[in-house]
């Protein structure tokens, strides 16, 4: 058997509100990368030229106009050729830093837990309508990143939303089922009573009574709906709202702590495991500061319920 060697390439962004990052590469000779994977999804889009990308077992010929997309912690590589100068967008973002409250409900259909999201080239292959919106959208952020005129962070956040209603309608035939606004609609007193009581104890018996549903019965049917676990659910919007205090206050980290519902530090470690904030704080002072970001020695663990 073949050794294939590759890398976990680690993507630093340069604005902490935004969890992407956007530029514009250039080659004019034969070149074949390496084997790499990162836990965001990339689109590359092609400006001039051509480039073959290679995902997993796929390959995906490219030319003008064309765009491929890359599932998070897909293994991928690519190959230019001498023959053309190429030029090309790489756009790369966190998923669930895109998705807010109002759209974590479609967290499903990106969460990647049945197939991998590069089973949606098939749309922009088979659609031009479909590829030229999300072409347009990549050189879209790349504009609005480039020129960073005011109000550049909401632009972006749009046209990223925008890709991702692209790749949802066409890649579920025309968005979601009757049922599945259904099983929203049931669920929403239950989004609302995460919402009123973040900062408190959150009791998966009171959520399930907010359903108007059993405990056992809830507990498996809020995972088949969102694609995450209750728990897995309360978490990530623990860890959206400690974010947004760390970027925006000036607080210890107690506060952030108990402000964003972790009652203590140990449970505030476990929630914070998988925060995509970047690691950087005062540890002479013990606070966070605007624009902050999370510590280091909080990635990489696996969050376990409390």
């Amino acid at each position: 058997m073949e050794f294939v060697e590759f890398y976990n390439e680690h993507i630093q962004y340069e604005n902490p509100f935004l969890s992407l990052k956007i530029f514009e590469a250039q080659r004019d000779q034969e070149y074949m990368s390496r084997w790499h994977y990162h836990k965001e999804l990339e689109l590359l889009a092609i400006v001039e030229g051509r480039l073959d990308v290679y995902v997993e077992d796929e390959l995906f010929r490219l030319e003008q106009g064309g765009v491929a997309l890359i599932g998070s912690s897909q293994l991928h590589r690519d190959r230019s050729y001498a023959s053309e100068k190429l030029v090309y967008l790489v756009l790369q973002f966190d998923l669930e830093q895109a998705l807010d409250q109002s759209t974590m409900p479609y967290f499903r259909f990106f969460s990647e837990t049945r197939s991998p999201l590069s089973r949606l080239n098939h749309v922009l292959a088979e659609r031009p309508d479909a590829r030229q919106i999300v072409y347009d959208a990549v050189c879209g952020i790349y504009r609005e990143w480039t020129d960073k005129q005011e109000g550049y962070e909401l632009a972006v956040s749009i046209l990223v939303k925008r890709i991702l209603l692209t790749l949802l309608r066409g890649g579920s035939g025309g968005g979601a089922s009757v049922k599945e606004n259904a099983d929203l609609i049931r669920l929403k007193p239950v989004f609302d009573y995460v919402e009123r009581n973040l900062e408190g104890k959150i009791i998966v018996e009171e959520a399930s009574r907010a359903a108007n549903i059993s405990y056992y019965y809830f507990v498996k049917y809020f995972k088949k709906a969102l694609g995450m676990s209750f728990m897995e659910y309360v978490h990530r919007q623990k860890i959206k709202k400690a974010e947004k205090l760390l970027l925006t206050k000036t607080i210890s980290v107690a506060q952030v702590a108990n402000r964003s519902g972790c009652r203590t530090w140990r449970i505030f470690t476990k929630c914070s495991a998988s925060s995509t904030a970047a690691r950087r704080t005062n540890t002479e002072s013990g606070c966070w500061s605007g624009g902050g970001e999370l510590l280091r020695s909080f990635c990489g663990r696996r969050i376990a319920p409390y």
